[in-house]
C-alpha cells in the first residue's frame, strides 16, 4: 500500500504550482523545443493530477470497505489486531535480544 502524508501532498501542490508557473513564464518564448517541452510538462501535470485524484478515491473506498468489514465482524477484527500485535511484539523483542548478545 502506498504511504501518502500531508507533507507529501504539500510538496505535490508546490510542484504543481511551480510547473504551472513555468508554463506561464515560458508562454511568450517562441521556439520549437520550448513549445514541445511546455506541452509535455502540461500533459505530465494533467496526468499527475488525474493519478492523484484516482489514488484519493481508492484510499477513500478502501477506508469505507475496511470500516464496513470491521463493523460487521468486530470480534474477529479485535482478534486479528491482537494477533498481529503479538507477532510484531515477539519479533521486536527477539530482535532486541539478539543485538544485546
Amino acid at each position: 500500500m502506498d504511504k501518502y502524508t500531508p507533507t507529501e501532498a504539500s510538496h505535490l501542490s508546490t510542484f504543481a504550482a511551480d510547473a504551472e508557473a513555468l508554463i506561464s513564464a515560458t508562454a511568450d518564448i517562441a521556439g520549437d523545443k520550448v513549445c514541445e517541452a511546455r506541452k509535455r510538462l502540461a500533459a505530465a501535470l494533467e496526468h499527475g493530477k488525474h493519478l492523484l485524484v484516482r489514488a484519493e478515491e481508492r484510499a477513500i473506498e478502501g477506508a469505507k470497505l475496511t470500516d464496513q468489514v470491521v463493523r460487521q465482524n468486530p470480534y474477529q477484527a479485535i482478534a486479528i489486531a491482537a494477533g498481529v500485535g503479538a507477532i510484531i511484539g515477539y519479533l521486536a523483542s527477539r530482535r532486541g535480544c539478539s543485538k544485546s548478545d
